[in-house]
């Protein structure tokens, strides 16, 4: 997702941590690569898999009465154009409305939301930054129905806070106020909320539904698997590390097949302080595992919390936690290990306010986007994972029970995920140029891991909170920034996100790395006419076929290759996208089960001065219906395995948001009728120095498209965008 304004401007959790000597893919180049960049145009992508078919196939079908509807033909509609308009642009036939914006009151009693920077009591409001979100099903009466397309709970991920909006003049400098560091505290974390339809026939969000719930950095949490209790999660607050407070940083999204929220734990390094010489208070081992989670402190004022919550004003514990040093005599008397405790995928059962929210560590600890989770009958349950930082790996969890089905509708659903999320086997791929690869294990049983000279792990739960150092100790493919996962419901195969990769270059130095088989591209493209952006700077979105969820082996190619459409066919725009189809930087990726359709986001950097964020719908395949392609950068080649090209029938834009924000999360109606996306941060770079000056602001929406008050002055807000098709048919087609 998108940057703080203080973080570099290549995304704030683009981080650069990974200085393991892991080869970029099973054998080294032979041939060292010769230039540094080519100019564009120069020589020089949660869900619980049933497999089976769609009832969808480019024709009618019966609809939800049993009955026949009109022919349906996928991606029917007129691409959108590129857009910098600040507004949300659909296709002909559609409509987009706002759902739940920032500070909408969640429960009754609760003041409309004023959009001034005056409003508080967030826990009890709508969050901030929209990012992952899933669908829950509710009958009349309010018990769990995953066929409701008329009632139902979203569960919506916030994963950080435009500060400059959400207070009266912008943030306060350090020591800052209690009230705006408890503000921006509640603002992020988890939004559970109820939909229904009225009387119009259109679903609205429920003000005062039971259901209603807010999960925020300060929420009770426990550890669940091989890590509870172990002695690198004992603070003060739990003196045995089996729970902490809150989750943070909250990304991508999953859904499990017995109905919990799967939510990802993001770029949580960025949320702690460390005291100036807190290094010499730690052990050597200790050190390379700040350093490997981009925590270390290499300056004489230390390292700073990006919000600075740990220098409120009062000094009370709830905002000290933030920071990680040594204080006092031992770790139950201090906060030095709560930089542990964050990082994971969190369970949370949304029909049940009442229902312990879990911390599963077997997913290990990293920077956590989505989680996506494959159950077939008789076979193991695998959740695939990525990492988003450069450089950082693709992960799979596999459970040690196999799935029996009657578990999708047990009662208890946290101990449903005891009971496949808590044993098992954590992997990382490890690419090879072939177009295979293996799934490396990440535990004390590989000797590899066992026998890291970097670093010593104390044990199994040792592994799973140092996951990445795991990684790097097996050997696993360094890649372009994974993000978002998912995974196509008709063949199982693994789609994930690429979004791009500044430090992927021809003769790499340190951190850098060179182009391979799986991240095979590295170029250089100007922006504005100005500046000069390196490395993987557009993405790509890979497919990875396990035959069995618990295989250890795999196939792979790339689905699409981001580009602008006038750019190289030989070394940038190898899917050959049209301006229809051209798109940066790929994020969330998430399929519609009712069409089966691939929907894909964007987090762009490189094309924002032709167009907003955008969401294109594509038509999958599968791994190997395209080729290998060679990439030839002055003699020196690099060979891939690419997808079919697109066309105008695969691929699509159909959506292009506001101003200055990213397009994120999806989730739809079961009957595929109605899809719900997120809008984030619209406005973001908005200079703190111009909150009083509205005509300053770089988006007002979506108070200017009547939403909310304030109207085309309003102060930006984070979104969910309801979105369905005027004739009442699926949406995408």
């Amino acid at each position: 997702m998108n940057k703080p304004t203080d973080l570099p401007i290549d995304h704030r959790h683009d981080e650069d941590s990974n200085v393991s000597p892991n080869p970029t893919f099973d054998t080294v180049l032979a041939a060292r690569l010769s230039r540094r960049g080519i100019l564009r145009g120069g020589v020089g992508a949660a869900l619980g898999v049933s497999l089976g078919g769609l009832g969808l196939a480019g024709c009618g079908g019966g609809d939800d009465a049993g009955g026949t509807r009109p022919t349906e033909t996928l991606l029917g509609f007129t691409a959108v154009a590129k857009s910098v308009a600040d507004s949300v642009t659909v296709p002909s036939g559609y409509t987009a409305q706002v759902l739940i914006a920032l500070g909408d009151p969640l429960f009754s009693g609760v003041a409309a939301f004023k959009n001034d920077g005056s409003d508080a009591d967030y826990d009890k409001r709508c969050g901030e930054w929209h990012d992952g979100m899933e669908y829950f099903g509710l009958s009349a009466t309010g018990a769990r129905d995953d066929a409701s397309s008329s009632r139902a709970l979203l569960g919506i991920n916030h994963e950080w806070v435009t500060q400059t909006f959400l207070h009266l003049n912008g943030p306060t400098a350090a020591p800052r106020p209690d009230a705006e560091v408890i503000k921006e505290m509640q603002a992020m974390g988890v939004t559970i909320v109820e939909i229904a339809k009225g009387a119009n026939g259109k679903l609205a969000y429920v003000q005062g539904s039971p259901f209603n719930r807010r999960i925020t950095t300060e929420t009770e949490i426990e550890f669940a698997g091989p890590a509870r209790g172990n002695d690198l999660l004992k603070t003060k607050f739990s003196t045995d590390g089996t729970k902490t407070r809150g989750t943070v940083n909250n990304c991508g999204t999953g859904k499990t097949p017995w109905g919990t929220l799967l939510t990802g734990e993001e770029n949580w390094a960025a949320f702690f302080a460390r005291n100036a010489g807190d290094n010499n208070l730690r052990s050597a081992n200790e050190n390379v595992a700040f350093a490997r989670y981009g925590k270390s402190v290499t300056t004489s004022t230390g390292s700073n919390h990006v919000y600075r919550w740990n220098t409120a004003q009062s000094g009370d514990e709830r905002f000290t936690r933030w920071n990680a040093s040594v204080t006092g005599a031992s770790a139950t008397e201090d906060y030095r290990n709560e930089f542990y405790c964050q990082g994971y995928v969190t369970e949370i059962d949304p029909y049940s306010a009442t229902a312990t929210i879990k911390k599963r560590t077997t997913l290990g600890r990293m920077a956590h986007e989505s989680a996506a989770v494959r159950a077939e009958a008789g076979k193991k349950v695998a959740v695939y994972m990525g990492d988003d930082a450069r450089n950082e790996y693709i992960y799979k969890f596999v459970s040690a029970q196999t799935w029996n089905p009657a578990d999708a509708n047990a009662a208890d659903r946290m101990a449903v995920g005891d009971k496949y999320l808590d044993s098992g086997k954590l992997y990382a791929a490890k690419f090879n140029d072939d177009g295979t690869g293996t799934w490396v294990e990440l535990s004390l049983a590989n000797p590899a891991v066992a026998g890291y000279a970097t670093y010593t792990f104390a044990n199994e739960g040792d592994v799973l909170i140092h996951a990445r150092l795991a990684a790097d100790a097996a050997g696993a493919t360094k890649m372009d920034r994974p993000e978002w996962g998912n995974l196509n419901p008709v063949n199982g195969e693994l789609y994930i996100t690429l979004t791009n990769n500044s430090n992927r270059r021809l003769n790499p130095t340190g951190s850098q790395v060179a182009p391979d088989a799986a991240n095979p591209r590295t170029y250089s493209d100007v922006r504005d006419g100005t500046t000069v952006l390196s490395g993987n700077v557009n993405g790509h979105i890979l497919r990875i076929k396990d035959a069995d969820p618990a295989d250890t082996t795999f196939t792979w190619d790339i689905f699409l290759f981001g580009a602008e459409s006038d750019a190289s066919p030989a070394l940038v725009n190898l899917s050959g996208l049209t301006d229809d189809q051209d798109f940066s930087s790929p994020d969330g990726l998430v399929f519609t089960k009712s069409t089966g359709l691939c929907w894909i986001q964007t987090d762009d950097g490189a094309l924002v001065d032709e167009s907003n964020c955008m969401m294109l719908a594509s038509v999958p395949g599968a791994v190997g219906d395209g080729g290998q392609v060679t990439l030839n950068y002055d003699g020196t080649t690099v060979t891939t395995r690419m997808g079919k090209k697109a066309t105008a029938t695969t691929l699509k834009r159909f959506l292009v948001g506001p101003k200055d924000q990213e397009i994120t999360g999806l989730a739809e109606t079961p009957d595929g009728k109605v899809i719900f996306v997120n809008v984030q941060h619209p406005g973001e770079d908005t200079p703190v120095g111009d909150i009083g000056n509205p005509s300053r602001y770089t988006s007002h929406w979506p108070g200017n498209a009547g939403y909310g008050a304030g109207g085309a002055n309003a102060r930006p807000r984070s979104a969910t965008v309801m979105i369905y098709k005027i004739d009442g048919g699926r949406v995408g087609t």
